[in-house]
């Protein structure tokens, strides 16, 4: 994962600048919460947070990487620096006893104690209610970084004792260049990119052959709406019942279907426009030209009122035969 500070300045914009002024008007907090989905860099922030609090000769609000401090945190043998992961299911009660028996010890090193829980939503209510007296009356100069997934699973009790650092989605451009930068080509990275925030996630639907097949039908399906209601039918009986018999994988497919008139639309508007399916380009310039917002609009509505109905239930062909019908309006029937 990305590490130096410019790296994750450019991750999380607004987090860094929220630290680093933390830091600098010397006001730092006795509990954070550091609330963002997986891959968003909250390990990574939480360690550069903890080096620039413990730094010996910081600069410009960056640790130095060097000091004997920064780099027992970066080994993770600095004895004032306790992490605490879920046993099995949840943080057990134990755990936030030995941690805080650990953290009230005077053989530990002077200066500020930090403790970082991760998933702190595992939490169980005791082990939480014994955290919430220590998060109320640290012993000396000690901070807590809460790292969450779901920030709505904390108990509000503790959530009301800690600042929220609410960490936002990676940059669409960032998870482009790690794809990219794992082999994968612009076009796999831009479809993945537009169903999911997450670098592992993005990087496994990459590589999964469901997925590509997926992305084919939809194309295929676009190109034959255009010609006629005939051979997009077709297309449905051959390729897309057959390749979707799960709920999921008709949802995604529609998602799929959706950002391909989404595309059509953005080149309309701009031909510059970055795209969900850059290897269309040519096809979408040329639909755009000859189409109005109009009908593209009433295109992703019947996409949308599609999936309504697949979540009653509907019958999965009635359903696509009916979606035929509903993107043709407009074209001529040959």
């Amino acid at each position: 994962m990305v590490g130096s500070a410019e790296e994750l300045k450019a991750l999380q914009p607004v987090v860094m600048k929220q630290l680093q002024t933390i830091f600098e008007k010397n006001r730092t907090g006795h509990a954070y919460i550091f609330d963002g989905e997986k891959g968003t860099g909250k390990k990574d922030i939480a360690l550069f947070f903890i080096k620039l609090l413990l730094c010996l000769n910081p600069s410009k609000n960056v640790p130095c990487e060097t000091c004997r401090n920064c780099k027992r945190v970066e080994t993770g043998n600095h004895p004032n620096v306790k992490q605490i992961e879920p046993d099995g299911q949840n943080i057990k009660i134990d755990q936030i006893r030995d941690l805080i028996s650990g953290m009230t010890k005077t053989s530990i090193e002077e200066g500020r104690k930090i403790y970082v829980l991760h998933h702190a939503d595992k939490l169980n209510t005791s082990s939480a209610n014994t955290l919430l007296k220590f998060l109320e009356e640290p012993d000396g100069e000690v901070t807590a970084i809460l790292l969450t997934e779901s920030y709505q699973s904390i108990l509000p009790t503790i959530q009301s004792r800690c600042q929220h650092i609410k960490f936002a989605n990676i940059p669409r451009e960032i998870l482009l260049k790690q794809l990219e930068e794992q082999g994968i080509t612009h076009s796999m990275a831009s479809t993945a990119s537009m169903l999911t925030n997450n670098l592992e996630t993005a990087v496994s639907l990459a590589h999964d052959e469901q997925f590509g097949l997926a992305r084919k039908t939809v194309l295929k399906l676009v190109e034959t709406v255009r010609k006629n209601v005939h051979e997009a039918l077709l297309v449905v009986y051959e390729d897309w019942l057959p390749n979707f018999k799960e709920k999921e994988e008709v949802e995604r497919a529609l998602d799929l279907l959706l950002f391909a008139y989404r595309d059509i639309v953005a080149i309309k508007a701009n031909p510059q426009s970055s795209c969900t399916y850059p290897d269309m380009m040519q096809s979408w310039k040329e639909i755009a030209l000859n189409t109005t917002y109009d009908r593209l609009s009433n295109q992703m509505q019947a996409i949308l009122q599609a999936r309504q109905n697949l979540g009653r239930n509907m019958n999965r062909t009635l359903l696509m035969e009916q979606l035929m019908l509903d993107l043709q309006e407009g074209y001529t029937f040959v």
